[in-house]
């Protein structure tokens, strides 16, 4: 438990510096790459929560939660993609899906959630 206090507390300190470079942003390339860097510190903290909820699990819950995992995610992928194909093709559309997939994981909440439960 402590250890994932101690990388919740890491990943705000490192996404409160990210966050003040991406103020400045001013360029879409700028805005893309810290778009991306947010989703790439979203994703982590989701992918860590989630290996540690798989050790935490019993066998038949570890299944279960390894088919909900990739379920989520072929439709948080679906689901960013529909959000971002209206900007198909332009320079700000790496910005959008990049947000969207950041806004999605949420789930990270949910399977720390299940994890705490355990």
């Amino acid at each position: 438990m402590k250890r994932i206090i101690f990388t919740c507390a890491a990943l705000l300190l490192s996404a409160q510096a990210l966050a003040d470079d991406c103020a400045n942003a001013s360029t879409q390339m700028e805005m893309n790459t810290c778009a991306a860097a947010q989703f790439q510190t979203a994703d982590k903290k989701l992918n860590e929560t989630y290996q540690n909820a798989l050790k935490r699990a019993e066998p038949p819950q570890r299944d279960l939660l390894k088919k909900a995992q990739i379920a989520w995610i072929a439709l948080r992928d679906a689901d960013c993609a529909l959000v971002s194909s209206g900007t198909e093709g332009g320079s700000i559309q790496p910005m959008i899906a990049s947000q969207c997939m950041t806004d999605k994981n949420g789930r990270t909440r949910s399977v720390f959630s299940f994890a705490a439960a355990m």
